[in-house]
C-alpha cells in the first residue's frame, strides 16, 4: 500500500536574496516529512535529498500547506520525477479557492487546534545559516505537525473554521476530497 506524506520544506536563502520567483535559486536545507504508513516524522538535511524523494515517489498523496506555489516547484529540481504529478492536498490552495482569501497557516492552527507556529519561515533561514540544525528540525517538524493535525481535523470532521480579516466570527470551510483526489489520479 502506498503512503500519504505530509511535507514542509525549509531553504538555505530567501526570494529576496536570489529574486522573486526564482525557485531554482532558492536552496534547501531541511524536508521535514510525516509518513502515515510509517507513523513517524522524518528531517532530511541537504545531502538526504534522495531518502526524502524516495518517500515521496512512493507516496499516493502529498499533503501540506502552500506546496503547490512554494515546497514542489523548489523541491522539483532535485528529482528525476515528477512531483506534481503525485495526487496531493494543499490546505492553502483550497481555502483560497473556497474563499477568494489566503491565511497563514499559524492563524489556521490557532484558530481550529489552539496551538501556534513556533516561528515563522525567514527565521529557518537564520537558524540555517547559525548552524542551529537542531533548532531548524524542530521548527520544520512542527509545522509538519500543524499541518498533518488540520488535515487530519478537516477529514473526521468535514470543515476547518477560518478567520477573516475584518469579521469577527471565522467562516466554515467544507472539504471533500474524494472528486479532486480522483481527478488528479484520472488526469
Amino acid at each position: 500500500m502506498k503512503d500519504i506524506v505530509v511535507i514542509d520544506i525549509e531553504t538555505k536563502n530567501t526570494f529576496l536574496e536570489v529574486g522573486r520567483d526564482n525557485f531554482s535559486g532558492l536552496d534547501i536545507s531541511l524536508v521535514g516529512l510525516y509518513s502515515y504508513n510509517q507513523n513517524k516524522y522524518f528531517a532530511f538535511e541537504e545531502h538526504q535529498l534522495a531518502e526524502a524523494g524516495e518517500i515521496l515517489k512512493n507516496s499516493d498523496l502529498i499533503v501540506g500547506f502552500a506546496i503547490s506555489r512554494f515546497d514542489l516547484p523548489v523541491m522539483a529540481k532535485h528529482y528525476d520525477f515528477d512531483l506534481f504529478a503525485i495526487p496531493r492536498i494543499d490546505l492553502l490552495d483550497d481555502i483560497e479557492d473556497m474563499t477568494g482569501k489566503r491565511i497563514g497557516l499559524d492563524l489556521l492552527a490557532q484558530t481550529n487546534l489552539g496551538v501556534g507556529k513556533n516561528g515563522h519561515g525567514l527565521e529557518a533561514t537564520i537558524l540555517y545559516k547559525e548552524g542551529r540544525i537542531d533548532d531548524l528540525k524542530k521548527y520544520c517538524l512542527n509545522d509538519v505537525k500543524i499541518t498533518k493535525e488540520l488535515y487530519d481535523l478537516a477529514k473526521s470532521q468535514g470543515h476547518l473554521m477560518v478567520p477573516q480579516r475584518n469579521q469577527p466570527q471565522p467562516v466554515k470551510v467544507s472539504f471533500d476530497w474524494r472528486e479532486k483526489l480522483l481527478y488528479q489520479r484520472l488526469f
